[in-house]
């Protein structure tokens, strides 16, 4: 993180902690706090009132949207004690969602969620604060550069071969990959060890990378929607025959075994007519079936479904619990895996 940015990700939590004194707390912060051993969070807040003491771990985030809640919610979830979210702005929709939820915030402008009996505090509707974050991010983070990390996280010894290698199965140009790889180490994401190249940290990237894709990648991928007049059509479906493969909800069912889809995702690299024909689908703004774009060149490890890092990115997105829980299984096995191979 550079220097500008930590700067300006120190003075929104200085305006959120200068919000909830307006209302009578005393409220002090540790940053960097390390609550348990070898986790460390942004900050520790501690908030006082009335002869009590509050303790919460803070996740700072930068531009909260809907794309990104399942993530953030995830997050959310690995932190010791109770979660808090500190951001430099959390519009009127979103903090409804988050006080249904459950989950403590405070923004820059003065929005905020607490409640612990007999404590409550609830404001919303105020203004986009002056406050801007504009965190810069790395090219590896932005669409192109998302494949290339799609490539390596589903394959993790894509990382030793040649950049053309990489990026033929990543669909990207050869120098896409240059950059990209120049990119890593200095994330620590990428080492040389006995002169071969190896992906590092691979929870911590695969958690940025889910997150990122949400919000940059996914919006671009977009080819149809549709309404199925039944959501269990998915189950006859043979991927085979339309060169398609679930992902998100049914893929996460598939894999995991316990979730049952309300929205059917499907990947392909164009609309058939006879699939639509075939399920009875029509096209719908707002539909229960979603097509995005195939942007990868590589054969799935399970026929007929998206790679695990992207069922998990999907489910994330959807943002709901049923979905998250599920996607923090295929998170789990991911990470064991590269830990056994590596």
């Amino acid at each position: 993180m550079d220097k500008s940015t930590k700067n300006q990700l120190e003075a929104t939590l200085e305006h959120a902690m200068a919000a909830l004194e307006r209302h009578g707390l005393t409220v002090k912060a540790q940053r960097n706090a390390r609550p348990r051993k070898n986790q460390r969070v942004d900050a520790e807040l501690t908030i006082e009132y009335s002869g009590k003491r509050l303790s919460c771990a803070v996740e700072l985030k930068h531009h909260l949207r809907p794309a990104t809640l399942g993530a953030t919610l995830q997050q959310l979830r690995t932190l010791p004690g109770k979660p808090m979210i500190v951001a430099d702005y959390v519009a009127p929709p979103m903090a409804e969602r988050l006080r249904e939820l459950g989950v403590w915030f405070a923004d820059a402008g003065g929005n905020i969620y607490l409640e612990d009996p007999p404590l409550l505090v609830w404001v919303t509707g105020r203004p986009r604060p002056k406050l801007q974050i504009q965190k810069p991010r790395a090219r590896a983070f932005q669409p192109s550069g998302l494949q290339v990390l799609f490539a390596l996280l589903c394959k993790p010894e894509l990382a030793d071969q040649p950049y053309r290698e990489i990026a033929r199965q990543a669909g990207v140009a050869h120098g896409t990959v240059g950059w990209v790889m120049a990119e890593l180490p200095a994330m620590d994401f990428l080492a040389e060890y006995r002169n071969r190249r190896i992906l590092t940290n691979y929870d911590k990237l695969l958690t940025q990378w889910a997150e990122a894709y949400a919000r940059t990648l996914r919006p671009k991928l977009q080819l149809a929607r549709y309404q199925a007049p039944r959501v269990d059509w998915w189950k006859e479906f043979n991927a085979n025959e339309f060169d398609y493969v679930l992902g998100g909800e049914p893929a996460g069912a598939l894999i995991v075994g316990h979730l049952k889809p309300e929205r059917i995702t499907l990947y392909g690299r164009r609309e058939i007519k006879k699939f639509m024909t075939q399920f009875a689908l029509h096209p719908a703004a707002d539909g229960n079936v979603e097509l995005l774009e195939r942007f990868w060149n590589f054969t799935e490890d399970r026929a007929g479904t998206a790679p695990a890092p992207l069922v998990y990115a999907d489910l994330l997105a959807e943002g709901d619990t049923r979905c998250i829980e599920s996607a923090e299984l295929i998170y789990q096995d991911l990470v064991d895996g590269f830990k056994q191979q590596a």
